[in-house]
């Protein structure tokens, strides 16, 4: 079709917005939103805690071979890593989500298909600290409260409030975080566009950034995060740039 792959190129980096408007008459940014989210709780750092983007992106995955797996989240990313892990013979692989099942992001069909493989739910279980083996910087135990749903003033799904003195904690081996992702902060800061308040690319509704000419679409602007999504919304800004490009 005639289109050129240049490879090794990072924005920011090898490659800057103002030099690719030298070139290019209309650009498109969909680098997406891969940086996994953490939980700010104590014993995030220690060896063994993983993020569930980086995990599946990336292919770190450690050896799980008799070992014990938390997955924190209740969305797609969430029933992917535990299935991964699980098909890679760890021996227990809990999906632990502070709400209850019905409220779960995930499709039911990849729910359903991850009881059926094995993997033990935990509805409205919060994660709060995240403790080492002894005198170790590895994963040894997790500790978590069970929480009750509320209706809050002013919003309309029920939220999730930790109960008082219900913490339990749990051996585990590894700990994955899957509770969502935000953009690379390191490109965003060389980007001379306007963010969101979540940090995300702001776009018109012709998905056109705040400088002319420059588009962007996918996880990077903060929709649904999914290859569908993704995959409509390049299609989307196809049109609006060719429609852009003919008043040129």
């Amino acid at each position: 079709m005639g289109i050129e792959v240049k490879y090794n190129q990072t924005l920011g980096k090898e490659i800057t917005l103002s030099s690719l408007k030298e070139q290019y008459n209309a650009i498109f940014i969909a680098i997406g939103s891969n940086v996994s989210m953490k939980m700010q709780i104590e014993g995030e750092k220690l060896e063994g805690v993983y993020g569930g983007n980086q995990l599946l992106e990336e292919n770190c995955h450690p050896n799980y071979q008799k070992k014990k797996v938390a997955v924190i989240g209740g969305g797609n990313v969430a029933m992917d890593c535990a299935r991964t892990i699980k098909r890679k013979g760890a021996q227990e692989v809990y999906v632990m989500y502070r709400r209850a099942e019905e409220q779960m992001p995930a499709e039911r069909k990849e729910i359903e298909e991850a009881k059926e493989e094995g993997i033990q739910f935990l509805f409205q279980h919060n994660i709060v600290k995240i403790l080492p083996k002894e005198e170790t910087k590895q994963v040894g135990k997790i500790e978590y409260v069970k929480t009750e749903l509320v209706q809050k003033p002013g919003e309309l799904r029920l939220s999730p409030v930790d109960i008082k003195d219900s913490n339990e904690q749990m051996e585990m081996d590894y700990v994955v975080m899957a509770i969502g992702s935000k953009p690379e902060q390191e490109i965003m800061e060389k980007l001379p566009i306007d963010k969101t308040e979540k940090g995300y690319i702001k776009v018109d509704k012709d998905y056109m950034t705040t400088q002319e000419g420059v588009f962007a679409g996918g996880d990077i602007i903060g929709t649904k995060a999914t290859v569908a999504w993704a995959s409509r919304a390049g299609r989307n800004v196809a049109e609006a740039i060719d429609r852009y490009l003919q008043k040129q």
